[in-house]
């Protein structure tokens, strides 16, 4: 189960410097894509072409050991302009795993990736694993819509739809570059790109 746009209480339960939206300045109205769980072989290519096509910059919270699969496709997001945060080395649930094993984990990742920007896999982190995080300077960032690009049993089209019904200037719009996300995150990509650029909407890094 899950919910495409975030809950207010949801927000107010989390630890108060967590970041679920940005300002959204009536003069220059941006939306904010993240993409999750890369570099992948072919994901991460594809949205960085769409990415480039549209003249749009996202963020990419990376996994790790990922990074140290496809370094070639890590220095291309540097590279092209993009960000990128720590998604731990391993893509731990912080419910599950104790906080000392959470943070060593986080920090074997930040070997391969040079970011204060953190978001936890699944979105599951305990509040003393967040505070320590804190603590060391990283800035959690959460989302404030899912495409649910993740969920197997959903149509690529339902997909698009759960994104341009609802996003607006501010969103932090969660797609990840994955196989498993493949067949709805490639669908739905360029269509949303589509989206923001005939709304006059610059798509930006965090």
């Amino acid at each position: 189960m899950y919910l495409l746009q975030t809950p207010k209480l949801l927000r107010a339960l989390a630890p108060s410097y967590a970041e679920w939206q940005m300002p959204a300045p009536a003069q220059d109205p941006k939306v904010y894509l993240t993409f999750d769980d890369g570099p992948h072989p072919v994901a991460t290519p594809f949205v960085l072409d769409q990415l480039a096509h549209y003249e749009a910059k996202g963020t990419f919270f990376c996994i790790g050991k990922n990074v140290v699969e496809y370094p070639e496709i890590y220095a291309r997001i540097l590279q092209e302009g993009h960000s990128v945060g720590n998604h731990t080395h391993n893509h731990l649930k912080g419910w599950t795993t104790k906080t000392k094993d959470y943070i060593e984990n986080t920090l074997q990742a930040a070997q391969f990736i040079n970011s204060k920007l953190f978001r936890p896999p699944y979105g599951r982190i305990k509040r003393m694993q967040a505070g320590k995080l804190h603590e060391m300077g990283y800035r959690l960032i959460m989302w404030s819509l899912l495409s649910a690009d993740f969920d197997t049993a959903l149509e690529p089209k339902r997909c698009l739809e759960n994104v341009v019904f609802h996003l607006k200037p501010g969103d932090i719009v969660v797609f990840h570059d994955s196989q498993k996300a493949w067949d709805r995150m490639s669908y739905a990509l360029p269509r949303v790109l589509e989206h923001c650029k005939k709304n006059k909407w610059q798509a930006a890094a965090l």
